[in-house]
């Protein structure tokens, strides 16, 4: 029950026997007079107060539903589970179903086009900074693995040829892995060159 609607004598008893059936807080909730009400005279023509009172939208419900509705377009039925981090100010979201490899998209580009509009989407409906993580089948964590494993054979590479080796164009996240997995390498050196979204890592022998 995301709204109800009250009648009751006075305002301030409409509002408490809203909260009481929600089980929310006052700061939880929006009030909206539908009738002042009226106390007639002498009691004759009374007419109560009226209120709708709704749950303020989370940053949460929001976010599922701002997935869902986009889902629903791709015809695609998946579980969205959310996890809010009110620390770092992040929310991870887990999506679960049987057609998750359209989500995933070609080397997680679908997964990340959907990440960014959440992003955008939170950012311009809520004061607080939020980051929003999408992942599903730990992509993400497969990802990472086979880019740290591509960062070792190509420095192998670089060390045997002593030539340097341009990537394919990578998103800002997966260049880091790369720059992150080479960055200990006593022999190879890597940057990144070009414009998004053709921006990539090159990985060069040491002078």
């Amino acid at each position: 029950m995301d709204f109800i609607e009250i009648s009751a004598k006075t305002y301030d008893e409409a509002v408490t026997d809203a909260l009481v059936q929600l089980g929310v807080t006052s700061d939880q909730v929006e009030i909206e007079v539908i009738d002042k009400g009226s106390a007639g005279f002498l009691g004759i023509g009374s007419r109560p107060v009226k209120i709708k009172v709704s749950k303020k939208l989370t940053v949460e419900g929001y976010l599922k539903k701002f997935l869902s509705d986009i889902f629903a377009a791709m015809k695609i039925e998946a579980e969205i589970i959310t996890k809010l981090n009110e620390e770092n100010h992040s929310i991870e979201v887990e999506l679960k179903g049987d057609e998750m490899g359209v989500l995933i998209g070609k080397r997680g580009q679908t997964l990340d086009s959907l990440q960014l509009l959440a992003n955008n989407a939170v950012h311009k409906n809520f004061e607080t900074y939020y980051k929003v993580k999408l992942d599903t089948e730990n992509y993400r964590i497969r990802r990472r693995e086979t880019l740290e494993n591509l960062a070792k054979n190509i420095a192998y590479k670089v060390k045997r040829t002593k030539r340097s080796v341009a990537l394919e164009p990578m998103n800002p996240f997966e260049r880091r892995v790369i720059h992150s997995a080479l960055q200990s390498d006593r022999y190879v050196v890597t940057h990144s060159e070009g414009e998004d979204p053709f921006r990539h890592v090159v990985v060069s022998l040491k002078r």
